[in-house]
């Protein structure tokens, strides 16, 4: 009766106490109880390859919370021995606890220390670590105030009513911090152990018990004596509790620390990738994009298994590295590399010779290069959307173009002032050659007359359909001042019809390019370049993602059908030297790039099983030619790299190696309509009919007429040839060319030598000296954002 009237008096006052600073304590209670009970703590999220090995981490916390069964018996004897002996008596305050804490601190009046219960500690820790935001809540969770402490005290009060010991303690040790970024038991078994929490040893629980009171003071690391005294302290009080026995506890207390050296504690965020740092970076910000905010990536524990083709990765680098050094100044050589579909276009892989990190000095950098624009652009690689906007408007791939010589101008090639810029080439041409053989060679004035017929508009939305999204998205940036406008590069381009656009001038994503190929490889059929396989949630269950929805941007016929017109460029165009040198021998899609002063070259190829796209360039802030020899590219006065050289070289060197023992596959089949041409580009042949007769035919069917008189001993008035013959244009001129009738006679011979005659020179037209020309003919108009002044070239 007096021991209970003694604790009634000690009781009494504490109680008084508690009801002057409930007000304090505030409305929260039962709304943060709640929280508490249901809610989930912030977890890790790790981002895996397409086989399910961690490529990174996302946290804010490094923690993985484990189940009760997950954690070994000695490590929850440990911390319930040294924090909460009582744990298993009270009901979530320890009042008797409480109370000699009350009376040993009365003198001072401080009535905020000690007797915390392992629940009112993980009240404190969820409020810290789960509710707190900002710097400021985070203080007040951890506040010396009687309100708050009253608070965590209502909330273990009815926490405990609600959740089982074992589920207290599980959580307990799932939220408390461990130092050296280990969050939960499982991230402190793994950073100090290499472990896991399920195989704790009594003295490694027994460390990392006594690291709760002060991870900095008895840190193993910094302070190994005072950790291995506050362990040994553990295991005496294990000991003491009927925990151990004599000889586990003499055991324990005999062995070393045991902490792993380094630690093994995780790089946070894409950093700690590697190489597979910008494909990272790429899937960050794909999944921000697609509603995921980056606070619900680093706290939500999603499992993110990526498409990364892990080999595929690694082939890619070293071929980028063997041709550019990543310490080289001046010079990146970026690669993507996506797999065509029907349903999903997956992200295979992407790289830079530029190593992934922070440290400029040494050349690195967290720039997403393989898939943001690079400005100087990608050169003729353009040609293709001509190419289908042509075939989209009627003509076929074996349409015979005109190619004009080198100088020629353009009525849609003009300078800010409104003058024509003479179009050169690079290399000697036929007066016409078919579209397949054009694609290959890339005579430049042949693609900027046929760009009179598509239209410059038709080519900009043509390229955006095909993949190059980020033309309408992307603000074109005023050349005049540097600052960007409200408009796109694709709006200012069509509306000032900048017919530089099929020469690549523009700003182009290596990742988007690599796209192009693979939907022209899926039958015209677009889905967004996707890094995601498949997320998972904390608790394992799928996570959907909204992506956008695959588009049959052109029509299949005429996909397959370009797909075999850019079947050259690797056998007779301007990358079948690098195609011989690497010993390629399938069927595929390529063609080369080179933008005005060398600044950039770009090369893009495909095979049934995927795409991709190479541009090497200069990412200085002041960017130069390059100079591409026996050696890595360099920054140099004039000059030579073309997308023939290193930007073919690494596609070549990387997919070859990728596709070993992948069976080879034939090109698409083709659809006649694009072969030959549609009805409307089809002209009569009026070859051996009368002038007139001829003229006729041709105007019935809406061809413009012109004539020209040759010698021929046909009759006078014959049409003896047209040009084009088979397919032209719509709109074309067609021109005749009508018989004399008479062929003057030979001019004598010389003396001693045998009249003209004899064996025409075989072959017909010459052929360009040298093989075909490096990449279409002189650079086009160097990168960048396009001019704003209807076609002139920047500079």
């Amino acid at each position: 009766m007096l021991a209970g009237v003694v604790t009634a008096g000690m009781v009494f006052p504490f109680a008084a106490w508690m009801g002057m600073v409930s007000n304090e304590a505030g409305d929260s209670v039962n709304s943060t109880s709640g929280d508490l009970v249901d809610g989930a703590l912030p977890q890790r999220t790790t981002i895996t390859d397409s086989a399910g090995q961690p490529v990174a981490y996302l946290f804010d916390q490094n923690r993985t919370s484990v189940a009760a069964d997950d954690i070994s018996p000695a490590m929850k004897a440990a911390i319930v021995a040294i924090e909460d002996r009582r744990f298993y008596q009270h009901q979530g305050v320890d009042w008797q606890g409480t109370i000699r804490a009350v009376v040993a601190n009365s003198a001072s009046g401080d009535v905020v220390q000690g007797a915390s219960t392992l629940s009112q500690q993980y009240v404190k820790n969820y409020m810290l670590y789960v509710d707190a935001q900002t710097e400021a809540e985070r203080l007040k969770a951890t506040e010396q105030t009687p309100a708050r402490k009253l608070k965590e005290a209502r909330i273990a009060l009815q926490m405990e009513r609600s959740l089982s010991k074992e589920e207290i303690l599980t959580r307990y040790l799932n939220i408390v911090y461990w130092g050296n970024g280990a969050y939960g038991i499982a991230a402190a078994a793994r950073t100090y152990f290499g472990a896991t929490p399920d195989k704790l040893t009594v003295p490694q629980a027994a460390l990392l018990a006594g690291m709760v009171r002060s991870t900095t003071g008895f840190d193993p690391v910094a302070h190994p004596q005072a950790a291995l005294d506050r362990r040994n302290l553990v295991i005496a009080q294990m000991r003491e509790q009927g925990m151990i026995n004599d000889a586990q506890a003499q055991e324990a207390a005999a062995s070393q620390l045991g902490v792993i050296t380094p630690l093994n504690t995780q790089p946070n965020g894409c950093i700690g990738a590697g190489d597979a740092g910008f494909f990272c970076k790429y899937v960050v910000e794909y999944l921000t994009e697609a509603g995921f905010p980056i606070d619900q990536l680093t706290r939500g524990g999603f499992t993110i298994k990526s498409t990364l083709d892990r080999d595929a990765l690694e082939k890619m680098k070293a071929a980028l590295d063997e041709r550019v050094s990543p310490t080289q100044p001046n010079v990146a050589n970026v690669m993507s590399m996506v797999q065509p579909g029907q349903d999903k276009h997956r992200v295979l892989a992407m790289g830079s010779s530029r190593t992934f990190g922070l440290n400029a000095d040494e050349y690195e950098t967290s720039y997403g290069l393989p898939y943001e624009p690079v400005n100087l652009g990608a050169g003729s690689v353009y040609k293709i959307f001509t190419a289908a906007t042509a075939l989209e408007k009627g003509i076929g791939i074996n349409y015979s173009l005109a190619v004009p010589p080198s100088g020629y101008t353009s009525p849609i090639y003009l300078d800010g002032g409104g003058r024509p810029i003479p179009v050169q080439n690079a290399g000697s041409y036929p007066e016409r050659m078919n579209l397949t053989d054009a694609l290959a060679t890339s005579p430049n004035t042949a693609f900027i007359k046929l760009e009179e017929f598509t239209g410059v508009p038709d080519v900009v939305d043509m390229a955006v359909r095909l993949g190059l999204k980020s033309l309408s998205t992307m603000p074109f940036v005023d050349p005049a001042t540097g600052k960007r406008t409200d408009r796109s590069i694709a709006e200012v381009t069509k509306a000032q019809k900048q017919a530089s656009f099929t020469l690549g001038t523009s700003p182009t994503s290596v990742l988007e390019l690599a796209n192009v190929a693979a939907t022209l490889y899926s039958g015209g059929k677009w889905c967004p370049p996707s890094p995601i396989e498949s997320i998972t949630d904390a608790a394992g269950k799928p996570v959907p993602i909204i992506e956008a929805p695959c588009d049959q941007a052109v029509d299949p016929g005429l996909a397959n059908t370009l797909v075999n017109a850019l079947s050259k460029d690797d056998i007779s165009g301007t990358a079948a030297a690098a195609a011989r040198a690497a010993g390629w021998n399938r069927p595929m899609l390529g063609k080369t790039g080179t933008t005005q002063q060398h600044k950039s070259a770009a090369f893009v190829g495909a095979v049934p099983q995927l795409a991709a796209a190479v541009i090497t360039f200069d990412n200085s802030r002041s960017p130069k030619p390059l100079c591409d020899g026996g050696g890595a590219p360099f920054a140099c006065r004039s000059g030579n790299i073309f997308g023939g050289k290193t930007p073919a070289q690494t596609w070549f060197n990387a997919v070859k190696p990728i596709l070993e023992g992948e069976p080879v596959l034939p090109l698409p089949p083709t659809e006649d309509r694009y072969l030959q041409g549609g009805a409307e580009s089809r002209v009569p042949d009026v070859v051996g009919r009368g002038l007139n007769d001829a003229r006729a035919v041709l105007d019935r069917a809406g061809w413009p007429v012109s004539t020209r008189t040759v010698d021929n001993l046909a009759a006078r008035g014959t049409v003896v040839g047209q040009s084009p013959r088979g397919t032209a244009l719509p709109g074309e001129t067609i021109v005749l060319q009508i018989s004399s009738g008479t062929v003057p006679a030979p001019p004598p011979a010389p003396s001693g030598e045998p009249a003209p005659g004899g064996e025409p020179a075989p072959g017909g037209e010459p052929a360009p000296p040298g093989g075909p020309p490096p990449d279409g003919g002189a650079p086009p108009p160097d990168g960048g954002a396009p001019p704003p002044d209807g076609g002139a070239p920047p500079g």
